[in-house]
């Protein structure tokens, strides 16, 4: 490869977000979401003295509106892409629009896929260069040495694509302990006032790295493993660079009424957690939310929780079914815990959002149905259900794939991405989509006397997994009403955000109130 000279300059640096999950091109939504990893790498490459723009894709790109905005953006020496695992097609062709509009930039790619399957992503033409891992001083590493004319093909974390076709794979740098070192994140890197999360007065905010655990389905467990010090790979900010942190984006943004903490796992270390909490409540105070992990909580955690402003929590629940936790999530978690647990947070009047997953390996519509009960049974508020998705180089893939759930070809466009004879795609999107319908009446069920709400049970359950169920029209119904939904929810967001916080507000406290 022919190495850039920029002869002394400092380098000019644009990052290209993919930020949608809908492929519909004709619908373009406005606002977007806020990375913290790439406003994290603007910050540190600007403290160098490099200039650094972003392109937010809001919406799936033709190519003649992909070209243009590239046009209009400038002249750049590197153009770095984003890309998330199902991100990936597209940023194929996004990267060959790119060498065909500017032939000479060099392009490097990151985040999560190309920490998975780096050498996958190194093999697409046009791709000159890929960084494994924590990427703010890989790159400003890269910046200054093309600033230099120094060979760069030595810089640790970066594999490159060399003239002969070969991958020179560099070690991979150690990661460092003290996250304190990095700076504040460049919130002027977006168009901060009209992200998603700004309309509605919402900062979304991260103070850590990593997580210690080994969930089978997520691939933290493999971004771990490429450091040589991976036992670090958990980290958080200091709680005063914590508050510092929040202190700078309030004096920015002071219209933010809401932090939304988007840490892998809040409360992953309980001596930061209580210390920290502490500092926010007599130094923030603001109404905030969190991810929460079940096993690692006490009441005096809950009741901490509640003084700082925590009006909802999310915890990831899963599955229901205390076999399929236990084998294939690795996620030693019994039910009593779980309920446990939430009956304090309805006791202290917080509400609960959890995250669940469909369609995982060897389940069936029964074990779903489990998973349906126990959120009735520790009165989630709120639901979301995931379907399940195989990301290369997780245990679940592996396991996913040696079972033959996998299908030939791309299986990222489908939308029950393994096909498994004991539970059709149809069955899993009905669970997806009336999860939470069904939710609320099984607990209207457990909430009756036993008599009458065992009948209310066997009803639901014939309803759920009943063999003239029509599993395909149902879900055809829903998927008009969530796309209405989800317009008018745009619609609000964007033209009545005060209105739609309001009635965020006033569903939280209903919710609250009605569990407490």
């Amino acid at each position: 490869m022919e190495l850039k000279n920029l002869h002394g300059r400092k380098a000019r640096m644009l990052l290209v977000y993919p930020d949608y999950t809908d492929r519909d091109c004709a619908r373009k939504t406005s606002g977007g979401n806020y990375s913290e990893g790439l406003a994290s790498i603007s910050a540190v490459l600007k403290q160098g003295g490099h200039h650094v723009e972003l392109l937010h894709l809001l919406n799936l790109h033709t190519e003649e509106d992909f070209k243009q905005r590239l046009r209009d953006k400038g002249e750049f020496d590197i153009i770095g892409f984003s890309i998330r695992t199902t991100a990936f097609p597209d940023c194929q062709k996004y990267i060959k629009w790119t060498k065909e509009v500017c032939p000479d930039v060099f392009v490097i790619c990151g985040s999560y896929h190309c920490t998975l399957v780096p050498d996958e992503v190194l093999a697409v033409d046009g791709v000159d260069c890929v960084c494994v891992g924590d990427g703010e001083y890989p790159e400003l590493e890269l910046c200054d040495k093309m600033s230099a004319g120094e060979d760069y093909t030595n810089v640790q974390s970066l594999y490159f694509k060399m003239d002969d076709g070969s991958f020179k794979h560099n070690p991979i740098a150690p990661l460092f302990a003290d996250l304190d070192r990095i700076p504040i994140p460049d919130f002027d890197l977006f168009d901060y006032d009209n992200l998603e999360s700004s309309k509605v007065n919402t900062a979304i905010v991260v103070v850590s790295r990593g997580c210690f655990y080994n969930c089978t389905y997520c691939g933290n467990g493999n971004f771990r493993k490429v450091y040589p010090n991976k036992k670090i790979y958990a980290r958080f900010r200091s709680p005063e660079n914590a508050i510092l942190y929040l202190k700078t984006l309030l004096a920015k943004h002071p219209y933010i009424k809401f932090i939304n903490f988007r840490d892998a796992i809040f409360n992953m270390f309980p001596d930061w957690f209580d210390k920290f909490i502490d500092m926010y409540t007599k130094e923030i105070g603001l109404p905030c939310t969190g991810n929460i992990r079940f096993d690692i909580l006490t009441e005096e955690t809950v009741k901490k929780m509640k003084a700082a402003g925590f009006y909802t929590i999310d915890m990831g629940l899963e599955s229901g079914d205390q076999e399929m936790r236990f084998k294939y999530l690795r996620r030693y978690q019994t039910d009593e815990m779980i309920i446990r647990c939430s009956n304090w947070f309805h006791k202290y009047g917080i509400s609960q959002l959890t995250y669940n997953i469909i369609g995982l390996p060897f389940e069936d519509i029964h074990r779903a149905l489990k998973t349906i009960k126990l959120n009735a049974r520790i009165k989630s508020d709120r639901t979301i259900p995931n379907i399940f998705y195989p990301y290369e180089g997780t245990p679940l893939y592996e396991i996913s794939k040696e079972a033959g759930f996998i299908p030939e070809g791309d299986f990222t466009q489908r939308r029950v991405p393994l096909v498994q004879p004991q539970f059709p795609e149809e069955q899993v999107l009905f669970i997806e989509a009336y999860f939470m319908h069904f939710v609320r009446r099984y607990k209207w069920a457990y909430a009756m006397p036993k008599a009458i709400g065992g009948v209310y049970e066997k009803w639901l359950d014939h309803r759920v997994t009943g063999k003239h169920v029509p599993y395909k029209q149902l879900v055809w119904l829903h998927d008009r009403y969530a796309n209405a939904r989800n317009h008018l929810k745009d619609f609000l967001v964007n033209n009545m955000p005060k209105l739609y916080v309001k009635l965020r507000m006033i569903k939280h406290h209903k919710r609250a109130q009605k569990n407490a």
